[in-house]
């Protein structure tokens, strides 16, 4: 099984300014129980409940980015029996990206990028995240990720996904995975049709596929019933060549243990489909090979 969608972090080795913020309840609720060390070994812990045995870190908002993909990278080469890859961040729109971007591509693990797009209404307008979609310079960064190998990591809203359909077709070379099944934090039926035109209208494009990731964090809990129109939905849009799971821990750790998380996927995905799912889709777009490295 692989597990295409995580995070671990060190408040001592990497300043993640979220984890420091105190009081502050965030879209996906409140971060405290997590505001503290989680290490490889305790991820590696969680997740062998359901044999997992490799995975790929993303990014989580460090407040320097290359300090940490260097610590993920130097974790990653002190446990040479887990193969792992990374998604990190890089501002598609700064003036230095070819250097910037240099830089990260001198890491082994690094395999493609993510730049939020939207979390929240409420939290994008005071990122100002939801103007990417516009900005000239971030078109001509996905053209320059795609021409590195690089894949692209899409975090957005519901109300993004029309505007992004149109930008991310203009990029048909470029690898690109939606993360966690397009963000269904419905609010009502009209929220719920909203996000079901969305995804239809991403799944139309070949370069993109779909995490089937982040649900409990929308869902407050993690729950197969609960879960099954969403993963029908993307299943049957994307097709099973195109979906590939991510447990999101330890965010959706807040709400559930691993166990229960990674079996209220499992549960929708019908048996014929879970070897790709589960490890064959997310191994080829992140070319993990099962000693490390590239495939």
């Amino acid at each position: 099984m692989l597990d295409c969608h995580h995070h671990i972090w060190d408040l001592e080795a990497v300043h993640y300014p979220w984890l420091m913020a105190r009081d502050q309840v965030r879209f996906f609720g409140d971060p405290s129980p997590i505001q503290r060390n989680y290490p490889m070994s305790e991820y590696r812990l969680d997740a062998a409940s359901s044999e997992i045995c490799c995975s790929v870190h993303i990014q989580v908002g460090a407040e320097d980015p290359f300090a940490e993909a260097r610590w993920v990278q130097d974790t990653a080469e002190q446990d040479c029996c887990w193969p792992a890859a990374q998604v990190v961040f890089c501002d598609l729109t700064d003036q230095d990206l070819d250097v910037r971007l240099d830089a990260l591509q001198e890491l082994p693990s690094v395999r493609g990028i993510r730049q939020i797009v939207g979390r929240s209404a409420e939290e994008d307008a005071l990122t100002g995240s939801n103007s990417l979609l516009e900005d000239p310079r971030f078109c001509e960064g996905l053209k320059e990720l795609a021409g590195r190998g690089l894949s692209f990591d899409l975090q957005l809203t519901p109300g993004q996904m029309k505007r992004a359909a149109e930008v991310f077709g203009e990029h048909p070379e470029l690898k690109t995975a939606l993360c966690h099944a397009g963000s269904p934090g419905f609010r009502g039926r009209e929220d719920y049709l909203h996000w079901k035109e969305g995804i239809r209208l991403l799944a139309e494009l070949d370069n993109m596929h779909c995490k089937l990731s982040g649900l409990a964090m929308f869902y407050r809990r993690a729950d197969a019933t609960s879960f099954r129109p969403v993963l029908d939905h993307c299943l049957r849009s994307f097709g099973p060549d195109k979906c590939m799971f991510g447990s999101n821990f330890p965010v959706d750790g807040l709400y559930t243990d691993y166990s229960s998380n990674f079996s209220s996927y499992w549960e929708n995905v019908p048996p014929a489909f879970r070897d790709r799912v589960f490890h064959r889709n997310a191994r080829t777009f992140y070319r993990l090979c099962p000693g490390g490295g590239s495939a």
